[in-house]
């Protein structure tokens, strides 16, 4: 089932993750790993943007909007393809009679507060908010290209294209593993000096054994970004025992937006 979408001021917040504080991923996917031995690191990004439009590519006229906000990893598929595994989406409570239908994806509601950077690009800073258990709150300026915090992943565009250039996401649904394939053109992107204030979500998403996250990687934000993604089911999974159920929890069910190069 292809759907089609105008996703809208996606920030990307990026971390380098210890690779022993976090649980094995399904078969058959596996973590892209950098550096060696004591230092071992794996990525995660939190995305955070807005739906408009979303809507079957055969039905223009029916269509809703909403915020959502997900939490990835990045790993390598039985194929040999780079793509993602979702450890969390998040998006509002009255979505999900809608994406119960269309997408059959589980999810969690969240409150938001996002601010409208491509409405107001010569603003001082912009600040973000999601609610759920916890809170993540960050707030965010334009500023030159750079990273903090773990391993380089060369220039500037060679760590955008890491992050982006993935056409396929997974994620656990049941006792099933769901593929989501993207398609989209190169957009725009603004490099971005951010700062999370609260984490508390991340936390209690992904909690790093007793450790805290650490500072951000990069982060920036795509205006712009149009799109079409196709969901897919591939062949039931035995799930590693290292890998809690509440990674696959069916709390409520709601469509997600998955990105191949926001």
């Amino acid at each position: 089932m292809k759907l089609s979408s105008l996703v809208q001021d996606a920030l990307y917040l990026n971390w380098a993750l210890p690779a022993g504080a976090l649980p094995a991923p399904p078969a058959p996917l596996r973590y892209q790993v950098y550096g060696e031995d004591a230092e071992r690191w794996i990525f995660a990004s939190a995305l955070l943007f807005r739906h408009r439009g979303i809507h079957l590519p055969h039905l223009p006229v029916v269509r809703f909007s909403y915020p959502q906000m997900n939490l990835r990893l990045y790993a390598v598929d039985g194929d040999g393809v780079p793509c993602v595994l979702f450890r969390e989406m998040l998006m509002p409570w009255w979505v999900g009679p809608v994406v119960r239908w269309v997408g059959e994806q589980p999810a969690s509601t969240a409150r938001f507060r996002y601010p409208r950077p491509s409405r107001q690009p010569a603003a001082e800073s912009w600040h973000w908010r999601v609610e759920q258990g916890g809170t993540l709150a960050v707030t965010a300026r334009r500023g030159a290209p750079g990273t903090g915090t773990g391993p380089s992943l060369g220039s500037w565009a060679k760590t955008v294209r890491f992050f982006r250039e993935r056409s396929r996401g997974y994620l656990l649904s049941g006792d099933r593993l769901r593929r989501i394939e993207t398609e989209h053109p190169s957009v725009p992107v603004w490099p971005l000096v951010a700062e999370v204030e609260e984490a508390d979500l991340l936390q209690r998403s992904l909690p790093l054994g007793g450790a805290a996250w650490p500072r951000l990687h990069s982060a920036w934000l795509c205006p712009r970004i149009p799109f079409v993604f196709d969901l897919r089911i591939v062949p039931e999974v035995e799930l590693e025992a290292s890998l809690p159920r509440a990674a696959a929890s069916t709390r409520s069910t709601a469509a997600s937006a998955i990105f191949r190069r926001p």
